[in-house]
This record gives structure tokens, C-alpha cells and sequence, in this order.
């Protein structure tokens, strides 16, 4: 032994279709050392790709005097949006599982693609680190045949590998797991129902750590209503728009992704623009919060009814953790199931992990910040100290 101590800072990627999210942490402490953003891929006033986006992340890096090339670098996590059906775990990345994942482009073309070439860069620049995906679909690969299979022709949901998959997983995993903590039990003891609610927004049902349904499906387009997104729609109205509107498939994907959900409801995205207008007595906008709101208290009984015995619900992401107006319609009046919010509590903005619901109330309500990026990191460490 020479004495040096083995590496212990781990980069974590988020290559998304137009913009690259990096942080650096060290897993000795689980601190972060530096963390950005390298937007407008593509666009004008931008940079050109995504090659040269992670060109710009490693030189913000070395400017700080955190060089990729720093011997202290145990490994580098990539975000990877879909799995399918092949990657339930964390996988360490070598040629076949990046022809895996291309293989995958299918059923999430705007989001794989980008998480592929921000793993061909990385490896490039650091050819001699463990590299790990950590797959969005992963911890949702446990929710049983019954809730993922749609009643659809067997034959053509195989062909077409149709089925539910789930995302935000990386999200779901860690606030359930910390949601116990927060109760002082082990994750293996508690039913959780988590509510990640951002501009994308899902749920999830947790019993004993291990999901067992959630809202997103073969796209994060279905379930609950979020920011640009209709979440669940009528099948028919698609055949509907199609044979008697005219649209082609195109303009129907952009209808549902782009022009939808809160924004398609009322012209606002933002839940504080939405709550800034309600209180301006803007009608559009009440009927865009009410509709959002109806939403998650239809999916809140749906997974109490799936989990039986619910001892959490969990609110996180931007939404979930900062609007107390939310967490309250969408909780109100279930004092028979078990629920009871406190509005002091809940009024309180903090930036920890914290319980909101009364002390009468048989099941917590908590308020979780998300923390992907050091999932994925402790991911990554524990897989790269394996190699």
C-alpha cells in the first residue's frame, strides 16, 4: 500500500434533450462539491451539441479546481430515462448495454437518445472509470403483471413492449426510503404512497420499500395532471382528434405533452403564477388548480385501496414541497381515512424532511425533498467499489 487514499467523488450526469445537469459529490461525506447546468443545446446563444455541452461542464469543472482528470474520481452516474423491461438495477456500462439502450429509443425517443450521447462523451473523456446508468424506470420494475399489463391484445403489447413502466424512479426510491427514516422505522415496515409533484408530477404506492403500482405508464405521459402534460386522457379522444379534428400524430403529441395540463387549462404552468391568479379571482386558473387537485386525491384512493394499510403519504419535487395549498385540497376532508393535515404545520416552509399532518392523524403526512442526484451518486459509488 502506498498510502494514498482511494477515490471517493463521484460525477453524476442528466443529459436531457437540451440541456446537460452535472454535480459533483464526494461519497466520504456525501457532500457536493460543485454542481451546473449547460442549457440551449441546439439553440441559438447555445452550444452546438451535446458533446460540446459536456466539453463546457468538464472545463467549468477544471476551472474550480475539480478537472475530470482528478485522481479523486471514483466513477461517473448517468441518468437514463428508460430502461424497459432489461435494466431493474443499477448496470455498469460497457458496449452492450449502451446497444441496449439504444435499442430502447423507441419508447422514450426524446430522452434516451440525449442520456446515450452524454454516456459516449463521458466515457471519451474518462475511459478508464467505472461508468453506471441508473435507469428512471427501475424501482418501478417490482409493481406486479396486474397493474402493468394493459388489457390490450396480448400479441401486440409484447411485440410492441406495451406495458407500464414507470418513471421518476430514482425519485420514488429515495423519498420512501427517507420518508421511513423520517418515521424512525425500517423501509421494509411501511406502506408509503409517494406524490412527486413537479412540472412532470407522479405517484407511486410503496409497500415494504418495494413498488407496487404507479401513475406514469409506457410514457410519462399518463396519470396525474402536471405542467404542460394532460396525464389521463380518454383513449377516444385521440381517434376523436384525429378522424374528426384532422390532427396527425405529431400535432396530437404535441396537444398532450406541450400544450396540456395546467397550461392548456389556463395558460400558466407555474403553481405559484396559478395561486397568484386564484387569489385574483381568475376562474381559469381555479378551474386549472381544482382539476390538478382532483387528480391527486382520485390516485391518493386508488393506492390506499392497492396498499390496504397506508402509514405515509409523502409530498416532493417543486410542487410537493413548496406549495402548502396543494398538499392541503388534496388531503382535505379524509379524516376517514386516516389523514389529517395540520395548517400550522403545513404553512411552514423548512428545508429539511418534516411532518405536516396532526398528531390525530392515523397516517403521516410528510413533506420529503427529492434528491436524485445523490441517489444516483450512492448508486454509483456502491456499484463502482464492486469493479
Amino acid at each position: 500500500m502506498n498510502g494514498t487514499a482511494a477515490p471517493t467523488r463521484v460525477l453524476v450526469l442528466n443529459s436531457g434533450s437540451s440541456s446537460v445537469k452535472y454535480q459533483l459529490l464526494d461519497m466520504a461525506d456525501e457532500s457536493r462539491l460543485a454542481s451546473g447546468v449547460v442549457e440551449r443545446i441546439g439553440e441559438e446563444g447555445g452550444v452546438p451539441d451535446h458533446a460540446a455541452a459536456l466539453d463546457r461542464a468538464a472545463a467549468e469543472l477544471r476551472e474550480r479546481g475539480l478537472g475530470l482528470d482528478s485522481p479523486q474520481l471514483a466513477a461517473i452516474g448517468h441518468r437514463v430515462v428508460h430502461g424497459g423491461t432489461r435494466f431493474t438495477a443499477p448496470t455498469l456500462i460497457t458496449d452492450e448495454v449502451v446497444d441496449e439502450i439504444e435499442r430502447l429509443v423507441p419508447l422514450a425517443p426524446l430522452h434516451n437518445p440525449a442520456n446515450i450521447t452524454g454516456i459516449a462523451v463521458a466515457r471519451r473523456l474518462r475511459p478508464d472509470l467505472p461508468q453506471v446508468a441508473v435507469f428512471d424506470t427501475a424501482f418501478h420494475a417490482t409493481i406486479p403483471e396486474a397493474a402493468a399489463r394493459y388489457a390490450i391484445d396480448a400479441e401486440t403489447a409484447e411485440k410492441y413492449g406495451i406495458r407500464r413502466y414507470g418513471f421518476h424512479g430514482t425519485s420514488h426510491a429515495f423519498v420512501s426510503a427517507a420518508t421511513a427514516d423520517l418515521l424512525g422505522r425500517a423501509p421494509g415496515d411501511v406502506n408509503v404512497i409517494v406524490l412527486h409533484l413537479g412540472n412532470g408530477a407522479s405517484a407511486s404506492a410503496v409497500r415494504g420499500g418495494v413498488c407496487v403500482d404507479t401513475s406514469m405508464g409506457l410514457t410519462p405521459l399518463e396519470g396525474l395532471v402536471m405542467g404542460t402534460r394532460s396525464g389521463d386522457v380518454d383513449p377516444g379522444v385521440l381517434l376523436h382528434l384525429e378522424r374528426v379534428g384532422g390532427l396527425d400524430t405529431d400535432e396530437v403529441d404535441r396537444l398532450l405533452n406541450k400544450r396540456s395540463g395546467l397550461l392548456g387549462l389556463c395558460g400558466a404552468n407555474d403553481m405559484r403564477e396559478i395561486g397568484r391568479r386564484m387569489a385574483e379571482g381568475d376562474e381559469s386558473a381555479q378551474l386549472a388548480f381544482d382539476v390538478y387537485v382532483h387528480r391527486l386525491r382520485r390516485y391518493l384512493g386508488a393506492f390506499t385501496a392497492v396498499l390496504g394499510r397506508v402509514d405515509a403519504v409523502v409530498f416532493t419535487a417543486g410542487v410537493g414541497e413548496n406549495s402548502a395549498a396543494v398538499r392541503e385540497a388534496a388531503l382535505r376532508d379524509l379524516e376517514p381515512l386516516g389523514i389529517v393535515v395540520d395548517s400550522v404545520r403545513n404553512a411552514v416552509r423548512a428545508a429539511g424532511p418534516r411532518i405536516v399532518s396532526a398528531p390525530s392523524s392515523r397516517v403521516a403526512v410528510a413533506v420529503v425533498p427529492t434528491d436524485e442526484e445523490l441517489a444516483i451518486a450512492r448508486d454509483t459509488y456502491e456499484l463502482a467499489l464492486r469493479q
